[in-house]
């Protein structure tokens, strides 16, 4: 009897249990507007009006052509253009069928995780290069890598490049390098032989690949380098023997075998990672020498011309880095610039940046409380100053070597950007590209003579364009994009807020009156990677549409987010959960004193990974500011992500326990005593950046504590939402939610 009665009470959890992971259960049938939406198919199938605007663009060398990526508006399919800068006539020079014939293209497990790392979605050509003359492209399709000779279109399949990663031309443009079977290759096109330079590559020790870190958290994807002259490489080895290994099973599919990686978690053992030179024939190995044991990170390697092999390591804490110059000969290594900083140091991985005649390079510093951009010696001695820390740096647009001259996004309002340049230590001009005050702009490639730009620009109204301007600024053309036009554009304004002057944008919707109130929603990100307050058309059409369903929609930036001041971006020091929670806290009530739309007896809050995070620890920690979170991807115990990202910012769980325990979600969920929101857990069943496990373990926790929740996987998907149908229906679940619960 007893026996029976605990099963037959089991089997009612397991209803239960199951009823909350059903979409739609034990809830409210949704509202009349849940029917078919056609902004959200539109938004879905164009890739977020991302899918027919020209991407990668590159200049060739003699400044006649500019070559560029682009896809239909429906498809993620791109092929190869050329738009011809005296004419403004584009044409079509490479497709996918040119290389396969209509073959079905494939990628291989290694190919889709090293895409998963780029945050790349597209398919057919998702890269190329251009050869340093111009005169040849490189490809990779389906497993196999082509060199195409521009003047006749000959097509050359790259011999032994069968499943290969990272194929690269060399300097000179006569050879090809990538990396099959965990071994760097070569290849010579012309003669068409390959040959092996490295040897002794393993799966748990790989030659010439970046880590996992390197890949997600450093902005580090190469993990070899060509010597200027072509004839020696650099290459990293990667010794993941010690690094726990994950494993992802296909919860859909248990027939399939489950893949396996080397996913280092906060405390314990990283890749061990050295690095060697090797001609490029093959040969002898020279291992380079530094003290790796108090340096184990390679964050950066540059082998420029003229310059010395450089390469940036940093200590475990990130606390401290060093710029090291190398003696090929030997491996013996020189410190020529060391950087520390008490609470952590932010990579710049477009430095060192060296002039072409050795004579010294830029680097990008906050020692001085904010991105400061200073010219060294050779051997390290500060020159100048070329960027002052105020100045609002965003990101190195180019250098151009033959100008002398530095092209960089900046502004001191971080929810806009703009084109600068800067020779010298001469005061940075603006680059007039002709649009508004507000805006967000880039610079997408400069020639190699300086003579040719491309900007990338977008506005609140206008969708990003791609423009081609001379060195003047005057306007050549703009590539054509094919992205329609959004249904509607935005209702924003944008607003600082409060004391702290955080920057806001707020959207209402198109049909709301003066006088009325709505429920409002935060759309969030807060972690410190990251800004969400943009003078964007692209970025808050979807927070526009969830508008127009009825709710404020609110974006906050508050402390801990970059773009500011280095003591603004270091206040989550040690703690995720405090800072970032009470500032949208903080804004939103300030917000509510000046924009009388705003219930603040009904907020909800959605967010995806650091988002997700933030949105989840709302619903558990402050249930009494929001009444209902959507949580995509979230992270859930800091213990579980990877170690760059997590030691950064939190250290090392065994010297900061307590940092660990307060930022973990783990720790209000399991509180049967605190109140909860409703909640909505969104995770991909293959996501291998945040795991599944993550949102697995809160789901548990929140079941064992009482707490009513609801589960939605996305069966077969990992950190990006790439499929159409599955962003669409993601977004009408997430509208219908907080429907029914605001």
């Amino acid at each position: 009897m007893v026996a029976q009665s605990g099963r037959f009470q089991r089997g009612w959890l397991w209803l239960i249990a199951v009823a909350l992971l059903l979409p739609g259960s034990l809830r409210a049938a949704p509202p009349p507007s849940a029917m078919s939406e056609p902004f959200l198919q539109q938004f879905a199938e164009t890739r977020r009006f991302a899918s027919g605007r020209p991407v990668q663009p590159q200049v060739t060398p003699d400044d006649k052509t500019v070559l560029f990526l682009r896809a239909t508006p429906t498809s993620n399919r791109q092929t190869l253009f050329a738009f011809d800068v005296a004419t403004g006539a584009t044409r079509e020079v490479l497709t996918p069928e040119m290389l396969i014939n209509g073959a079905v293209e494939t990628l291989s497990a290694a190919e889709q995780a090293r895409r998963e790392r780029m945050r790349v979605t597209s398919r057919g050509f998702s890269s190329y290069q251009l050869s340093t003359d111009g005169a040849q492209i490189l490809v990779t399709l389906s497993g196999k890598t082509y060199v195409v000779e521009r003047a006749s279109g000959h097509v050359t399949v790259v011999e032994g490049s069968d499943g290969a990663l990272d194929p690269r031309f060399s300097p000179d443009g006569r050879h090809v390098a990538f990396v099959r079977d965990n071994d760097v290759y070569q290849s010579e096109p012309a003669a068409r032989r390959s040959y092996r330079i490295t040897n002794g590559g393993t799966a748990k020790k790989p030659h010439g690949l970046a880590e996992f870190v390197a890949q997600e958290e450093m902005g580090r994807m190469a993990g070899y380098w060509w010597s200027p002259d072509a004839r020696w490489l650099a290459f990293a080895e990667v010794d993941n023997s010690a690094v726990e290994h994950l494993t992802i099973a296909d919860v859909a599919h248990p027939e399939k075998t489950p893949e396996h990686m080397a996913y280092p978690r906060p405390g314990k053992a990283n890749a061990v990672v050295r690095l060697g030179i090797v001609a490029a024939t093959g040969g002898k190995v020279t291992w380079l020498r530094w003290d790796a044991a108090a340096l184990p990170y390679v964050t950066q390697v540059v082998w420029p011309h003229n310059g010395p092999l450089t390469v940036v390591v940093q200590n475990r804490r990130q606390t401290e880095l060093q710029v090291l110059t190398v003696d090929p000969a030997s491996g013996e290594t020189r410190s020529i610039l060391r950087e520390s900083d008490a609470a952590w140091l932010n990579l710049h991985p477009d430095f060192p940046l060296w002039f072409g005649d050795g004579s010294g390079f830029l680097w990008c510093t906050e020692a001085n409380g904010g991105p400061e951009i200073v010219e060294h010696r050779a051997d390290g001695a500060r020159v100048r100053t070329w960027v002052k820390p105020d100045a609002g740096w965003r990101s190195l647009a180019a250098y151009n070597d033959a100008q002398h001259k530095l092209f960089f996004a900046a502004d001191v309002d971080p929810t806009q950007s703009h084109l600068w340049s800067v020779t010298d230590a001469a005061a940075p001009v603006p680059v007039a590209t002709g649009e508004t005050a507000s805006a967000v702009e880039t610079l997408a490639h400069v020639s190699p003579s300086g003579a040719l730009l491309v900007a990338v620009t977008q506005t609140d109204a206008r969708l990003p364009r791609a423009l081609v301007l001379r060195a003047d600024a005057a306007l050549v053309g703009e590539l054509p994009s094919l992205v329609p036009p959004p249904p509607f554009g935005l209702r924003a304004e944008f607003l600082t807020l409060g004391p702290q002057q955080f920057h806001a944008v707020v959207l209402r919707p198109h049909q709301a009156q003066p006088g009325g109130k709505w429920p409002t929603i935060l759309s969030v990100y807060g972690g410190p990677t990251t800004t969400v307050v943009r003078h964007s058309l692209r970025e808050n059409l979807l927070d526009q549409w969830l508008a127009d369903q009825g709710f404020v929609v609110v974006r906050i930036d508050g402390r801990g987010t970059p773009l500011r001041t280095a003591a603004w971006h270091r206040a989550v020091r040690g703690d995720f959960a405090a800072v970032p929670l009470d500032d949208q806290i903080a804004g939103l009530q300030a917000l509510a004193a000046r924009v009388p739309e705003v219930d603040l007896q009904r907020v909800g809050i959605f967010g995806w990974s650091f988002g997700g995070y933030l949105a989840a620890l709302a619903a558990l920690k402050r249930p009494d500011v929001f009444k209902a979170a959507v949580a995509g991807a979230p992270v859930v115990d800091w213990a579980d992500y990877d170690t760059h990202y997590t030691e950064r910012y939190l250290g090392l769980p065994q010297d900061h326990p307590e940092a660990y325990e307060r930022s973990s979600l783990l720790t209000y969920a399991a509180d049967a005593k605190r109140g909860s929101a409703a909640l909505l857990l969104i995770h991909g069943t293959a996501d291998d950046n945040v795991f599944f496990s993550h949102t697995l373990k809160l789901s548990n926790a929140l079941f064992l504590a009482g707490k009513p929740h609801e589960l939605l996987p996305l069966v077969g998907l990992t950190h990006m939402v790439p499929d159409p149908l599955v962003t669409r229906r993601e977004y009408e679940r997430l509208r219908d939610f907080f429907a029914v619960h605001l």
